[in-house]
């Protein structure tokens, strides 16, 4: 059955160009909708708080859900995978995201609201997963470029989704449900493309492929891989930290004396660089044996940058936005070093499951850390030593994790 598209037989170099085309569609309209309903809501979190008489504690909750569902959900993503193979998997997911986009906006009961959330952020877990498992089975020679791609994809989808889902809103009267809803119909065209390499797949599978499917689901113990925890390890620190950065970069801004506008404007511009540098950063690591060196430089990139807020906010606001916006592309470089780590694609599959699933409940404490940390101390000086800190440890995490070695 599909198992055999997890165990890489069919390849870049046994692809014709029409299933070459699709694939690559298919993962930029998958990576596309991987942040829409995370930083669609946002924006418009006041009006739906009020809408729904939403509690402060359950707004805050919502902000802690995506990296809860990433972790529970990711990790079952590989099971998925050897049972209806990949791009299976990855149409279910898409078809689950687009059902809970497109049936949120329409309740009036705060925790219906809030489960519906989550359904559609477990449809993101499944991609999260799956991505890079589908990149190395289709794309081995190319793994940097094309997880550069995709991450570039990720990082339009959620800044647009940030900058239009209020004028969406405006256009249909100020009602924020059509401003969310409207996101359901770009989650609903990934799904064909994935339902057609699914379709491929099955024909194209012979009567061995449940033969296939045990070896795919066999496997060292990645709990006995150093390599393993080092990159879970890097995986939830940088994680962690875009979470901070999302949650509180424009409030210490606002707290430094700058407007709300020009805060905005800074915190939009550390997403904004990812979109270039995404790419250009991933393609350089997938053409060096290891990436140690780059994920050092990134991180050094973010100790100057929190340096400079703790230091003077004020000073060169828009270096200190620079300089984070690269840090944050420490997560495509996390994903194309889990792509190079693996030896095959059932290996990626396994070892993107289990640094997600491990890594996002590694990244909870740290945005919840720096809150507490700023309602109980004067000011931000105390939260970014202790970020600062958290950098100090993914550059550690990030040199051990880079290194030469293939796991599986």
């Amino acid at each position: 059955m599909a198992s055999d598209e997890l165990t890489g037989r069919d390849t870049l170099v046994g692809m014709s160009k029409g299933m070459r085309r699709l694939t690559v569609a298919a993962l930029v309209l998958a990576a596309l909708n991987l942040r829409p309903a995370v930083t669609s809501l946002g924006p418009v979190l006041q009006e739906v708080r009020d809408s729904l008489a939403m509690s402060g504690t359950v707004a805050g909750l919502l902000t802690s859900i995506p990296a809860a569902c990433f972790a529970v959900v990711g990790s079952a993503a590989p099971r998925l995978a050897r049972r209806y193979g990949p791009s299976g998997a990855l149409a279910v997911g898409g078809l689950v995201l687009a059902s809970g986009l497109a049936l949120r906006p329409l309740v009036a009961d705060t925790a219906l609201f809030v489960s519906l959330s989550a359904f559609a952020l477990a449809g993101i877990a499944i991609a999260n997963v799956l991505l890079p498992a589908v990149v190395k089975q289709r794309f081995p020679d190319q793994v940097g470029a094309m997880t550069g791609l995709y991450s570039m994809a990720l990082n339009a989808g959620a800044s647009s989704a940030a900058a239009v889902t209020v004028p969406l809103t405006e256009a249909f009267g100020g009602d924020w449900r059509y401003g969310l809803g409207a996101w359901a119909a770009l989650a609903v065209t990934a799904v064909p493309p994935w339902l057609a390499l699914a379709r491929r797949r099955d024909r194209a599978a012979g009567p061995g492929a449940g033969a296939s499917e045990q070896k795919a689901a066999a496997g060292p113990p990645l709990t006995r891989d150093p390599t393993a925890w080092a990159l879970t390890a890097y995986f939830g620190l940088q994680a962690g930290s875009a979470y901070i950065i999302i949650g509180w970069l424009a409030q210490i801004f606002r707290d430094a004396g700058l407007s709300a506008g020009t805060a905005g404007l800074l915190f939009s511009v550390t997403s904004l660089l990812g979109v270039p540098l995404s790419f250009a950063l991933s393609a350089v690591a997938g053409r060096l044996p290891g990436q140690s060196g780059i994920a050092a430089a990134i991180g050094v990139c973010g100790l100057a940058g929190y340096a400079g807020l703790w230091g003077a906010p004020t000073a060169a606001p828009w270096l200190w936005a620079v300089l984070l916006g690269v840090a944050n592309c420490s997560f495509p470089l996390a994903l194309t070093m889990i792509g190079m780590r693996g030896r095959d694609s059932s290996t990626v599959a396994r070892l993107s499951g289990f640094v997600q699933g491990f890594g996002y409940l590694l990244s909870i404490p740290g945005p919840i850390v720096v809150g507490a940390l700023y309602q109980h101390s004067d000011g931000w000086r105390t939260p970014l030593a202790f970020v600062m800190l958290l950098t100090l440890a993914q550059i550690g995490a990030g040199l051990l994790a880079g290194r030469d070695r293939q796991i599986g």
